[in-house]
């Protein structure tokens, strides 16, 4: 079992439809899959909700989400997490009691970043944030990846080359872009991969993500419709 925290200090960067599309994938290979909103935004519970009454994702959501905030992050994810086989925490885009409480209780963090400066400048900020966790939770592993890259310029080199030079974050090269259809599929409360039609190339990106984080190479097939 593995917790995982799907976070960092800048708004706008796709948290959500990252861990939300953990989950549905990891959900869809078998396992028992916790989703925590821990985002005061709800925005994980929200697609949740969507999912369960969509009749695009039939048979629900396939994995349980709960909201959390503050301490009750850390307690109750401790309290649960023998009851499932992965769990990821979905946390706002700011330095918070919740994001901080999450960091202490996980196994590993994962920061997407967009490529705009903005973003660069906040990374600092994020790596003394790691620093201070790991006094508390020494295993944790921190990484981040390019999301919502840009088709074309400079941007995503400069990014990474800004990520490749923070020690306390592994960077990914596991780069997804800023595409059209992961919204078309938030909006459906669905996973990228169960999108009709399909985008290969955005689920091509994220399967990629998945199988560096969980060690799965192949994205389970989709499920039947109603």
């Amino acid at each position: 079992m593995a917790i995982t925290v799907v976070g960092g200090i800048k708004g706008g960067s796709g948290k959500s439809t990252v861990a939300t599309n953990l989950a549905v994938m990891l959900a869809a290979s078998g396992r028992d899959v916790l989703l925590v909103d821990a985002d005061d935004q709800e925005t994980s519970t929200d697609f949740t909700n969507l999912r369960n009454s969509s009749r695009e994702a039939s048979g629900g959501a396939g994995y349980t989400c709960v909201p959390l905030t503050g301490r009750a992050v850390l307690t109750e994810v401790k309290r649960m997490a023998e009851k499932y086989d992965e769990i990821i925490i979905d946390t706002g885009g700011r330095d918070t009691v919740s994001q901080r409480a999450a960091l202490a209780v996980s196994d590993r963090y994962v920061v997407p970043v967009a490529p705009r400066s903005f973003e660069g400048w906040t990374l600092e900020k994020v790596a003394n944030m790691i620093e201070e966790a790991r006094a508390v939770n020494p295993a944790l592993a921190a990484y981040a990846f390019i999301n919502k890259a840009d088709p074309a310029g400079s941007k995503n080199a400069e990014i990474a080359e800004v990520l490749n030079a923070i020690p306390a974050l592994e960077f990914l090269p596991t780069t997804i872009g800023n595409r059209i259809a992961f919204d078309h599929a938030a909006g459906n409360g669905l996973a990228i991969t169960e999108l009709r039609p399909q985008d290969p190339k955005a689920v091509e990106e994220m399967a990629a993500l998945f199988g560096r984080l969980y060690g799965v190479q192949k994205v389970a097939p989709l499920r039947k419709r109603a």
